[in-house]
């Protein structure tokens, strides 16, 4: 359906791409990924034909329809959000005969549409303009679904959906009858959607097949491949060499020495694997430690007017926690974190900080947090920091602004760029609590590795939600499930919640509505931060005797499991090791086909390491659990 042959394209002297070529096809699912600024929008204008490759080209089928959904700021007049849902004058469209008509079973569909999608019937007629950008967004969305395109191109589609409709969202498209090439930052919709990757890397298109966890796997073995051949080639070469200066000073081995040149210039050279450029990098600096109990709300009220959030709550954050909040839209998370925050006033009750504690809040709402008619420079500079400009720029330099991106104004941001200002605004002046709302929306795929490793970092406390599982998974050491004014806490990372509320998948149980047990009134029985169980006066001294039997047998079982776990860990390793050392050694490509076998096994015992592994980390995760329950 759509080819892109031998394209080269570049800007001020900085090359995109140089000689990049991608075949996509009818049933083609990709996912678009690479490092801020290695040309996925770029690729995306190309094939719109909204710009031209400097060399080489970009081919269509003839017939073929394109509907394209950009990351933020699509078109919108004067019309309703039903006529917008089915305006068919599609710009995006690259075929002169895509053409719809706003018939009977096209609105029909419109409505359904709008419906999965989270509209109300009463939204239908509402003028499109009065609604913020992210539900203008979700109607140019419903409005491509009913066109039905044969290639549908979306950027970011995830960044305005909340997870319900996301869910929603993920169900439609694996059903969708066309094409799909995506770019987006959240692994778990690139698993459970696409069926292929392609990596923009070095001004190149890498095709893998497979969803994006199997591509990791596959660019991480051939990149052990490529280390290893370039290693042995170097080591070649370096022995040649040896030969070549120890010999070409005498007259009667000069001949061989050159031959030894020769041999070496007419090599296919190995080149050293390349490495992501233009990442995020940075860490927390690390705030003053504040006390243990850093914050409390005791018996809080909270209304939104007649509609009720919070009675008589009860929530204490003890120093290093690091807490995700789950549970339905419109449970109260975000109000929770407001509350903590000081952003907003509860009506009853009292909200008492720790010693020494300063809360940092990262709102879901970058607008919230940043002055849109100022530049990048003057919002970072609003600091009651004392820095100097110079360690500004530098730290906006770490966050991709450099040079004169520095002057550009906070009304012409991306998404993307927003939130990495909002983080530069956090880290210059650092707190000790910090609570953040969905941190990495409009964050590519390697910011977000730079966030969970700064984060890992960070010694403060940290409540956070977010509806990407990685993220959560990679940070968060407790649970905590709100529905309803009641919470719930879980004493355990995002593995132990799934396991104890028996969850059908991860992504699903942020969203549960009733994972397990709730406390009544919002307030968990709770001892000095953590959940204390209450003897039930029912149960006899006998009956509690052999509870601690039991438990201590459970004990007893899951610690041979570990053992069990470690011991094959350790097999693992020590066979991926004795495999990498063989296709290292010079002799090992001197058997035909041996190399091959060699990466093959490598990528194999890989595979069951990682999960063997998982396995070992749940299971000493639970072991940890009974320990502390006897």
């Amino acid at each position: 359906m759509l080819t892109v042959s031998n394209v080269s394209k570049g800007y001020g002297g900085r090359t995109l791409f140089e000689d990049a070529s991608l075949q996509f096809n009818r049933t083609d699912r990709l996912g678009l990924v690479g490092p801020n600024g290695a040309g996925k929008s770029t690729l995306f204008k190309l094939i719109l034909r909204q710009e031209e490759p400097d060399q080489g080209l970009v081919t269509f089928q003839r017939g073929i329809t394109v509907g394209f959904l950009p990351q933020e700021s699509a078109p919108i007049g004067e019309e309703t959000v039903l006529e917008l849902a089915t305006n068919f004058q599609d710009p995006g469209t690259v075929s002169d005969d895509y053409y719809f008509y706003a018939d009977g079973p096209a609105i029909a569909k419109a409505k359904r549409l709008l419906k999965g999608l989270a509209f109300r019937e009463t939204d239908y007629e509402r003028p499109a303009r009065e609604l913020s950008g992210g539900w203008v967004m979700r109607a140019h969305l419903a409005r491509l679904l009913v066109q039905e395109p044969d290639i549908l191109m979306l950027d970011e589609p995830t960044n305005h959906l909340d997870l319900e409709t996301l869910l929603w969202f993920q169900g439609y498209l694996r059903n969708y009858a066309g094409a799909i090439l995506v770019i987006s930052h959240d692994r778990e919709f690139l698993n459970q959607l696409v069926t292929g990757i392609v990596e923009i890397r070095n001004e190149r298109l890498y095709r893998y097949v497979g969803n994006y966890d199997v591509f990791l796997e596959q660019r991480e073995a051939q990149q052990e491949q490529q280390l290893a051949a370039f290693k042995n080639q170097q080591r070649e070469i370096g022995r040649l060499m040896d030969f070549v200066n120890k010999f070409r000073a005498k007259a009667s081995t000069a001949t061989r020495a050159q031959a030894k040149l020769k041999q070496i210039d007419r090599m296919d050279r190995v080149n050293s694997p390349e490495q992501a450029s233009s990442t995020v990098d940075f860490a927390f600096p690390q705030p003053e430690q504040s006390g243990q109990r850093v914050l409390t709300l005791r018996k809080v009220d909270f209304a939104y007017g007649e509609n009720v959030i919070y009675q008589r709550l009860e929530f204490e954050a003890q120093r290093g926690d690091r807490t995700v909040l789950v549970g339905p839209n419109g449970s109260g998370k975000s109000t929770l974190l407001k509350l903590l925050a000081g952003v907003i006033t509860h009506q009853a009750g009292e909200r008492d900080l720790g010693l020494r504690v300063k809360v940092g809040y990262f709102s879901q709402y970058r607008t919230e947090m940043l002055q849109a008619h100022r530049s990048v420079l003057e919002e970072a500079s609003d600091t009651p920091a004392r820095v100097t400009e110079l360690y500004i720029r530098s730290l906006l330099g770490c966050f991709l602004f450099r040079d004169d991106d520095v002057f550009k104004k906070v009304s012409v941001l991306s998404g993307g760029e927003k939130t990495r200002l909002a983080l530069v605004k956090l880290l210059l002046d650092p707190p000790n609590m910090l609570l953040m709302d969905e941190p990495t929306t409009h964050l590519d795929i390697a910011s977000i590795d730079a966030l969970v490793a700064a984060l890992s970092e960070f010694i403060g406390t940290l409540i956070f939600i977010s509806h990407d599982v990685y993220f959560i998974r990679s940070i968060a050491t407790k649970v905590l499930h709100i529905n309803a004014g009641v919470l719930t806490p879980y004493a355990g990372d995002y593995d132990y919640y799934l396991e104890k509320t028996k969850a059908l998948s991860a992504r699903v149980a942020l969203t549960s509505a009733t994972p397990g047990k709730g406390l009544s009134n919002g307030r968990p029985e709770t001892k000095g931060g953590r959940s204390e169980a209450r003897p039930n006066p029912q149960v006899s001294g006998k009956d509690r005797r052999q509870e601690g039997s039991d438990a201590r047998k459970a004990l007893s079982v899951q610690k041979q499991k570990v053992s069990q776990w470690e011991t094959m860990v350790a097999a693992l390793e020590g066979k991926q090791n004795d495999l990498a050392n063989e296709l290292e050694k010079p002799t090992t490509y001197t058997t035909p086909g041996r190399a091959l076998t060699l990466n093959q096994e490598i990528r194999a015992v890989s595979h069951d390491l990682a999960r063997t592994t998982a396995d070992w980390e749940l299971a000493a995760t639970r072991l940890a659990q009974l320990e502390a329950e006897i």
